[in-house]
């Protein structure tokens, strides 16, 4: 079963960009990286730019709207994902533990839809 593994956290939180901890926070994502790798799971993957470059477009009563920033405002916001596909839940969790943010955020799993007929 395919999962989307969601990467939250608060802005400001964690190592910063520049830092030498910020060079230990990356090496975590690389070896993540190659271990889902190793293990056949990793799908896809990509980290998010900023929550303001974010644009939002929602349809109302046939007019298109669009809307600086995320759809909701939150004190984590979404920093990037990684498409596993794991024998189920249990390995999902496994493999979200190996992503650096969940020490100082958030990582939501969640099943990828199968519909039938779909490709």
């Amino acid at each position: 079963m395919q999962y989307l593994a969601l990467i939250y956290a608060e802005d400001g939180a964690g190592p910063q960009y520049g830092t030498p901890e910020f060079e230990g926070y990356m090496a975590g994502f690389f070896a993540a990286n190659k271990a889902y790798e190793e293990a056949g799971v990793m799908r896809g993957g990509n980290a998010l730019q900023a929550t303001s470059t974010a644009t939002s477009v929602r349809i109302r009563d046939g007019k298109t709207e669009t809307m600086d920033g995320p759809f909701a405002e939150t004190k984590e916001r979404l920093g990037g994902y990684y498409l596993l596909d794991c024998k189920d839940l249990d390995e999902a969790i496994k493999m979200a533990e190996l992503i650096p943010t969940a020490h100082h955020g958030t990582i939501e799993l969640r099943p990828i839809m199968e519909i039938p007929g779909d490709g």
